[in-house]
């Protein structure tokens, strides 16, 4: 039986460190590539900004818009720097652990580089835009809150030491892709990193002052709709692009990517619809961001059907998790980073295993990594690298909070975060009216 590998890990491997002198560029396949990039850049600003921006206090609203847009300018610098070499080297022999420091300033590139049928420099750029959205990802977790400084040493330590490390395990010629994980576009390598950083943050920070004593409401849900608006579109770049192909497989992953989306979004919204008797639109963002994340890793292996009911059960146990953390656990995961993104890429991921099985009708999907043969067997890999990333990144991420926090203090004062940290940090007023 024919065992395509269909995870992205599999497919970088054998795309990006193809020597340019036996490659051809594609046109097409470069021209998706770099509107691909393009689409999830636009998912970090002004996507995932103003979908944040949205859901704090008016106080703290310039605060998320610039942790969102400073992440941007400096992880891409880093990425440039260090990160990209660390995740994915400069030849086709790496350990399994960490990148090689060959193409450190991306020093072993050039414009004649190819990666496959597309240039090396499009792949280091599509792969930068992901290495922005993650950390910016984490911001919702300790939003509110955490000294901007802090926020920026911490977020540079951790894409060096996390994000790229577990880049290299999963789609960089790890350890994990070695072992057959599907992984198609980051449900270890983004959502899960960031969700399990960003509830670390949380518990090591504390709630925010009033939490569970007062209300603490979205200032703006119109701007955070129009952020998940942009979120919904520019996933189809984050998920498509992840073929690095204009081919059948993007066109695949960005169905089912279109369908869990929907499909998350009406679960949760029939879940509070149901429990509260009237539909909110924040819930129905939140469920269509539930779907998205919760596709993601098995977007390149599961076919439409299966998406459906991955977007269904991934809008209705988010919607469940997010009550546990919250309600349960008293854990204020500011704008619920974990139980969205966290749980959703730890479903998905697990998902993945069982919905790309061929032979099961309408669910079957585009077969198992090579070497294995079974459910059980698959489903085992996935199971490997969701426990091996949300232990590494608990871990990591706990020691960096704390040296942040010796070193500049993570978090500003009691009377700072009363008066905001739009006027204590950055001397400015998002509403002047």
């Amino acid at each position: 039986m024919l065992k395509p590998v269909y995870a992205a890990a599999s497919a970088l491997c054998l795309l990006f460190f193809a020597s340019s002198a036996n490659a051809q560029v594609s046109s097409g396949d470069t021209a998706w590539i770099l509107s691909s990039s393009a689409l999830v850049l636009f998912m970090t600003i002004p996507g995932l900004s103003l979908f944040y921006a949205g859901l704090v206090r008016s106080k703290n609203v310039l605060s998320v818009l610039m942790q969102c847009f400073a992440l941007t300018g400096l992880m891409s610098l880093l990425w440039f720097g260090l990160g990209y070499t660390l995740a994915f080297g400069s030849t086709d022999d790496q350990g399994p652990w960490v990148g090689d420091l060959g193409n450190v300033f991306l020093a072993a590139m050039s414009g004649e580089s190819v990666s496959g049928s597309i240039p090396s420099m499009a792949f280091a750029m599509f792969q930068m835009t992901f290495a922005v959205i993650t950390p910016a990802l984490i911001v919702g977790g300790f939003a509110e809150r955490m000294r901007f400084s802090a926020m920026l040493l911490f977020s540079s330590l951790w894409l060096i030491l996390v994000y790229a490390p577990v880049c290299h395990w999963v789609w960089g010629g790890g350890w994990l892709q070695g072992m057959g994980l599907q992984d198609f576009a980051g449900g270890t390598v983004v959502h899960i990193t960031a969700g399990v950083a960003a509830i670390v943050a949380a518990v090591v920070m504390g709630p925010r002052k009033g939490y569970g004593n007062q209300p603490l409401p979205p200032h703006n849900l119109t701007m955070t709709v129009t952020g998940a608006g942009m979120l919904w579109v520019g996933w189809f770049g984050f998920n498509g692009g992840s073929a690095l192909a204009a081919d059948g497989s993007a066109a695949q992953a960005i169905l089912v990517t279109h369908l869990s989306a929907s499909a998350g979004a009406l679960a949760w919204m029939t879940m509070e619809w149901v429990k509260h008797g009237k539909p909110s639109v924040l819930g129905i963002v939140t469920g269509m961001v539930a779907g998205l994340g919760s596709i993601t890793p098995a977007s390149g292996s599961v076919g439409p059907a299966a998406g459906v009911l991955i977007g269904l059960t991934g809008g209705v146990v988010c919607y469940y998790a997010t009550l546990f953390i919250k309600l349960r656990l008293k854990i204020d995961d500011s704008l619920d980073v974990f139980p969205v993104h966290g749980v959703g890429g730890i479903l998905g991921t697990l998902l993945a295993g069982v919905f790309c099985a061929p032979g099961i009708g309408i669910l079957s999907g585009n077969g198992f990594s090579e070497g294995i043969n079974s459910v059980g067997g698959q489903v085992t890999v996935q199971a490997i690298g969701v426990i091996s990333t949300l232990v590494f990144t608990a871990v990591v991420s706990y020691v960096l909070l704390k040296v942040v926090d010796a070193l500049l203090g993570l978090r500003v004062d009691v009377d700072d975060e009363t008066q905001g940290l739009d006027l204590v940090l950055h001397d400015e007023r998002g509403y002047d009216l």
